[in-house]
């Protein structure tokens, strides 16, 4: 299965096929990658190219929030199943381009950093959400306009919860 995963605004492809055995070969853009996972708790504690990474994910496909050695990260991840879909969905009169900014896990709204109307480009922060004492910046994943904002400071949100559409 083919991945596409987009980090920091670089996407990167990653190919999974199944091994003979208990572990899956995997490629990151082309080049084969050793790779190990063990679930631990509500982690992962994985080996990758012999450099042991402990990971906790949060959210659901396609956004996630990564914490891997104390820093937190957001990325998309991307099935092909997911990309056909999409790209379906679109050519069949879809909404448009219209997103909505979830919050990928529960916590408690500091601050909206955006209002209805602003223009906002890819990597511009739009909600602080505190979560396990930590302040996570969401941004934009591309260029859009603030339809409306659905949160307010002070709120508390649910994993999932629609904080702010764009357009």
């Amino acid at each position: 299965m083919r991945y596409y995963v987009t980090l920091e605004g670089s996407e990167y492809v990653v190919d999974v096929t199944p091994g003979a055995g208990a572990a899956p070969k995997v490629t990151l853009g082309g080049k084969p990658v050793d790779l190990d996972v063990l679930p631990l708790g509500d982690s992962l504690l994985m080996r990758i190219d012999g450099k042991v990474v402990d990971l906790t994910v949060e959210g659901a496909p396609p956004e996630l929030g990564l914490v891997a050695g104390g820093t937190r990260l957001y990325v998309r991840v991307e099935s092909e199943r997911m990309r056909a879909a999409q790209a379906a969905k679109r050519k069949g009169g879809g909404a448009g381009g219209e997103q909505v900014l979830k919050s990928p896990m529960p916590g408690r709204v500091l601050k909206v950093l955006v209002s209805e109307g602003d223009e906002v480009d890819r990597g511009t922060p739009l909600v602080v959400v505190e979560a396990m004492k930590m302040e996570n910046e969401l941004r934009a994943a591309g260029p859009a306009k603030v339809v409306k904002v659905l949160v307010k400071p002070g709120q508390t949100v649910e994993g999932g919860a629609k904080l702010v559409q764009l357009g």
